[in-house]
């Protein structure tokens, strides 16, 4: 996958949806999950079978999957934390915030960490669904699922 770049989805009939990949330089720089996917976009890609396996069952943590965050760096310690998670758990964004290096003060960091949830951009990768009182950046029955898959 180094040195593949491109956009890549697919129809998911598990999910009544699609999958769409960003790909640069062989990292992965984004995850969405669109109603419609264009007509040019390519459909092969391991990834993309990957993440249908997951969503059908399959247990898989995808830590060596390379993303590229392009985020503040606050927001992507917070999200590097949050890929240590494993699959079947959750944390609250307290118990990430202390996951997370450094010393923080957690009334006035917790904005930080919903902050960086919101904008991962590599949800699923990053699994922001796992964060038991935060918001996701998965459409509403994406999350659903993929926790319903992983029994959170």
């Amino acid at each position: 996958m180094h040195d593949v770049a491109g956009i890549y989805g697919r129809e998911l009939s598990v999910l009544e949806r699609s999958v769409q990949i960003g790909i640069a330089q062989g990292r992965v720089i984004s995850v969405s999950f669109p109603t419609q996917l264009d007509e040019d976009i390519a459909g092969e890609h391991e990834l993309l079978d990957r993440i249908e396996a997951y969503l059908s069952g399959e247990q898989e943590e995808f830590s060596d999957v390379t993303v590229a965050l392009t985020v503040p760096t606050e927001q992507r310690k917070i999200l590097e934390a949050l890929r240590t998670v494993p699959y079947g758990e959750s944390v609250s964004m307290e118990q990430l915030l202390r996951m997370t290096p450094g010393d923080h003060d957690t009334e006035e960091e917790l904005p930080t960490v919903r902050t960086a949830l919101l904008d991962n951009p590599v949800p699923v990768l990053i699994p922001t669904h796992r964060v038991s009182d935060a918001p996701s950046t998965l459409p509403t029955e994406v999350a659903t699922a993929v926790q319903a898959v992983e029994g959170l």
